[in-house]
């Protein structure tokens, strides 16, 4: 039944860490929907741990998907396109550090509850509505001509997700992205870069610390999550850089709305618990 708990949490990592829709606030539910599948109850430390350990099959994902684009790194000293693309994938990452380093431990002791989480989505899901329904010319086209203010600009808006679990990382980066001017497959891909280093950093600073956990959790469980997590994650990046080419966002929208209304219901009817999850 560990086995089946994994999978299930694996495939929710890897559908929703890319799309507009919050990886953070849909484990939280998942975990605690799905909780029963446990043969032994985990902890709260072990679940923890889980979840950040299948993230990295997710943040795998992205490095297979654009490893050809990712080796032209190599270069970095000749090619200013690269000189350009990484440092503003860099300065975009920095108000996450800081901010993660400040107030991270605070807020999933306070705000990781799934009424915060369903009111970050229904919010999200607004805004995300608001952005698709102005009616501008996007002037960045290029992830490897954003220039360092508008990177930075973006890693500020990215950390809505950081301050407000459910908000989404993903969301809030494409839109900050779309907000100043790059247009949507631009915003998309550079939230994907931009997930390589703030997830991964995030991923191993929090491995390192829970590495006692591991051994608890199983080895098959571990290999499952981590599988399962990156073919679905992979999956999901293909599909969304096509779906973007074509469409807007407004679905997400309403995606997020409808989901976080449920999860206010099943917390009124008391299927899920307001207690803190983290």
């Amino acid at each position: 039944m560990d086995a089946l708990y994994a999978i299930i949490l694996g495939i929710v990592e890897g559908i929703t860490e890319y799309l507009p829709i919050s990886s953070t606030g849909h484990l939280i539910v998942a975990g605690e929907l799905f909780k029963g599948l446990q043969s032994t109850p985990w902890t709260k430390e072990m679940k923890d741990a889980f979840e950040v350990i299948i993230q990295g099959g997710a943040i795998l994902a992205v490095l297979v998907y654009y490893w050809k684009d990712i080796l032209k790194i190599r270069h970095i000293a000749t090619d200013k396109a690269q000189q350009s693309l990484w440092s503003s994938v860099l300065i975009a990452c920095i108000p996450a550090v800081i901010l993660g380093a400040a107030f991270g431990s605070k807020i999933k002791h306070y705000l990781f509850t799934p009424s915060v989480v369903a009111w970050a989505l229904i919010v999200g899901g607004v805004l995300i509505w608001i952005v698709e329904s102005r009616k501008t010319t996007p002037e960045v086209h290029s992830i490897e001509t954003i220039k360092p203010g508008k990177a930075l600009l973006i890693g500020l808006v990215q950390c809505l997700a950081l301050l407000w679990p459910g908000f989404s990382r993903s969301a809030s980066s494409i839109l900050g992205g779309m907000v100043l001017g790059l247009d949507r497959p631009t915003a998309t891909q550079f939230s994907f870069y931009l997930g390589l280093i703030t997830l991964g950093g995030a991923s191993l600073l929090d491995l390192i610390k829970s590495r006692h956990i591991i051994g608890q959790i199983g080895g098959l469980n571990l290999a499952l999550g981590i599988g399962v997590s990156f073919v679905v994650a992979y999956a999901s990046i293909g599909w969304l850089l096509k779906f973007v080419s074509t469409n807007n966002f407004k679905p997400f929208a309403i995606y997020r709305v409808v989901v976080g209304a449920l999860i206010l219901v099943l917390i009124a009817t008391g299927v899920l618990h307001n207690t803190n999850l983290s």
